[in-house]
């Protein structure tokens, strides 16, 4: 080998001084560390000078990538010692540091250690993303004890780790860190803790992330609840309604399955009347209800019940055991009814009327459950009325709720705003059409829109009209112009007669008679013979009016040429009172006798005008020397 490719290959391998000198300065830098976190006060005032001191960074406010890098490498093997020394000292990782001063406690060592990383991470002078780093490295190297304290300071940090900036950095490292969690968790014993990590999630992640929604709805079925198969020896309950009662628990697993096999669905209803009727056979007084009150139960508790048959009797006293069985009931019926299956998943007509039927006697049992039946029920529609929601933004395929604000954008001058086309006109038809399950017959539905009957509509106003109801005028149905309005429509389609009482008696006259009592009937009810003793009334005054005018007009006609043009005058006057009644009878139909006495009136009046005026225009013409002919065409006119 030449000297050149000797010196070559050894300047690619670092010395023992080189590498002495980066362990030294690794060293040198967690030791500014180490001071910083002892240093009172908050983050704010020494975070940026530190990491200034170690880094020496091109930019004084935000590393470069590198820089990041190392600067993580340095925080990742600072944990890793302070987890060390915690360990080796027997004390809590989180409490690690931790000591009382002058009655003020300090922080421990970690917690700070983390607190000055996420403020540089908040204020973006590192990577944001480094702090979840941190906190999967803790969880991994800690025990589930110590994990219950280092999710304790998650949960306290929640609001500042979910911020944008820091969420889009870290959210697949802590929901790996979540998941990693819940598979080293016990699901019997470690229930509180699971349900802390997925209530944070939930809060954690936005409404409309996908990652934690089952779009399939493909169901757990590894999930299997294992019971005795054969008798015991010595058992003195009823085998057989043992077995029938933990099989159901079979097609709670896989509600989907019901659908598919009618044999299944058959069995499974066989199965649960047997059940139902047992709880109804043996309802639970209220003294064992306060024995298991639910509410004063501890933190500790199963997630699933034992299924030895020994136990099958004292579960059957059990409050709480009756409503996990009977809530499971309730949520495979909403499964069953929940929109957005295809048609071969939809449950038949005689399967929905058996889900009905079954639903109301399992309401019916958890309401007489105790404690609370009743309120117990209420948050359990409330509940599931909620969970179809839920399946309704399942069905559209997640949208997210979040809405962004809208910006002002100017049109410019001459350009046409495009607006969007929806199938049947506007965004609200468009998705109820989208939304029935069986539009066809949804409608074509009799039940849909239906004209009700005139009798049937107006009952309402015809009990505010009975005195003996004692209904207020202010809460009369008369009073609302929309009931009056349609009420019309209807009786000008059924009922003309009474639609033409409503001139006379306004609204309460169209109510048809039949549903009045005697007493208001009369007031609305004319008698059969008024109509004709009116008339013959008004054709007797009309002919005593006549011979009246007569005989005023009679020393008029002596006069030359007078008699005749009064004569005229007075049958053209009565020619348009004919015509004005004739008008009156055609535009209001039969005048009443109100109308045929105010005829009367009228014609007598028009009748001694017309013959007044008809003086006055002759005695005008005698004295400005006109003749008759003039006269006569001026009366005419």
């Amino acid at each position: 080998m030449s000297n050149a490719l000797l010196s070559l290959c050894l300047s690619a391998i670092p010395s023992v001084d080189s590498r002495l000198d980066h362990s030294l300065l690794s060293t040198i830098n967690m030791e500014v560390f180490k001071r910083a976190i002892l240093q009172p006060g908050p983050p704010q005032a020494f975070a940026l000078q530190t990491v200034q001191e170690v880094i020496k960074p091109q930019k004084q406010t935000k590393l470069a990538q590198d820089e990041n890098q190392l600067l993580e490498n340095i925080l990742r093997t600072l944990l890793q010692e302070l987890v060390s020394s915690a360990v080796q000292s027997g004390e809590q990782i989180m409490q690690y540091g931790q000591s009382i001063d002058d009655g003020e406690t300090s922080q421990g060592h970690i917690p700070r250690l983390l607190d000055i990383v996420l403020y540089l991470c908040e204020r973006e002078h590192v990577e944001g993303g480094m702090i979840f780093q941190l906190l999967e490295d803790l969880t991994e190297m800690s025990t589930m004890r110590n994990c219950k304290d280092i999710f304790g300071y998650i949960e306290s940090k929640q609001d500042i780790l979910g911020k944008q900036e820091l969420f889009a950095r870290g959210k697949l490292v802590m929901l790996r860190t979540c998941n990693q969690l819940l598979r080293r968790l016990s699901k019997a014993n470690d229930v509180v803790f699971c349900g802390r990590i997925l209530m944070f999630l939930a809060h954690f992640f936005p409404l409309s992330e996908r990652s934690a929604v089952n779009i399939k709805g493909v169901f757990n079925t590894s999930n299997d609840t294992k019971y005795e198969k054969d008798p015991p020896d010595g058992i003195s309950i009823d085998f057989n309604f043992y077995k029938t009662f933990w099989s159901l628990q079979e097609h709670f697993c896989n509600p989907a399955s019901l659908t598919l096999a009618s044999a299944k669905w058959q069995k499974f209803t066989t199965s649960l009347m047997i059940v139902l009727n047992t709880f109804e056979a043996q309802p639970l007084s209220d003294e064992e209800g306060d024995a298991n009150n639910l509410e004063e139960e501890s933190a500790n508790f199963s997630i699933k019940y034992l299924t030895s048959s020994k136990l099958m009797g004292l579960e059957l006293k059990d409050p709480s055991f009756r409503r996990h069985v009977l809530v499971q009931c309730l949520i495979l019926f909403d499964y069953l009814k929940a929109p957005g299956k295809n048609e071969k998943d939809l449950p038949s007509e005689s399967m929905k009327e058996e889900i009905k039927s079954c639903e109301e006697r399992v309401k019916k049992l958890l309401e007489m459950t105790p404690p609370k039946g009743k309120d117990f029920l209420c948050k359990i529609d409330h509940i599931l009325e909620r969970e179809k929601n839920w399946a309704w933004w399942k069905r559209d395929g997640c949208p997210p709720f979040e809405k962004q604000p809208l910006e002002k954008k100017t049109v410019q001058d001459g350009a046409k705003k495009r607006r969007q086309k929806w199938r049947l006109g506007n965004r609200e038809l468009s998705q109820l059409w989208k939304w029935a399950d069986q539009n066809p017959n949804a409608l074509t539905d009799p039940q849909r829109v239906r004209t009700p009957h005139i009798m049937e509509y107006w009952k309402p106003l015809a009990e505010d009209m009975d005195v003996s109801a004692g209904i207020e005028a202010d809460y009369h149905h008369k009073n609302s112009r929309v009931y009056c309005w349609k009420g019309l429509r209807f009786s000008a389609r059924q009922d003309l007669d009474g639609f033409s009482r409503f001139t006379d008696h306004g609204i309460e006259g169209v109510v048809p008679l039949e549903l009045l009592p005697p007493d208001v009937r009369s007031k609305y009810q004319a008698k059969p013979n008024d109509k004709s003793k009116r008339a013959k009334k008004d054709e007797s005054k009309g002919a005593a009016a006549q011979a009246e005018e007569n005989q005023i007009a009679t020393p008029a006609s002596e006069v030359d040429g007078e008699g005749i043009r009064a004569d005229l005058e007075a049958s053209a006057a009565q020619m348009d009172v004919d015509v004005t009644a004739t008008g009156n009878i055609s535009q209001g139909g039969t005048p009443t006798p109100d109308e045929h006495q105010k005829q009367s009136s009228d014609t007598d009046n028009g009748q001694e005008a017309g013959q007044l005026e008809a003086d006055a225009e002759v005695e005008a013409g005698m004295i400005d020397g006109e003749t008759d002919a003039e006269v006569d065409l001026d009366a005419v006119g």
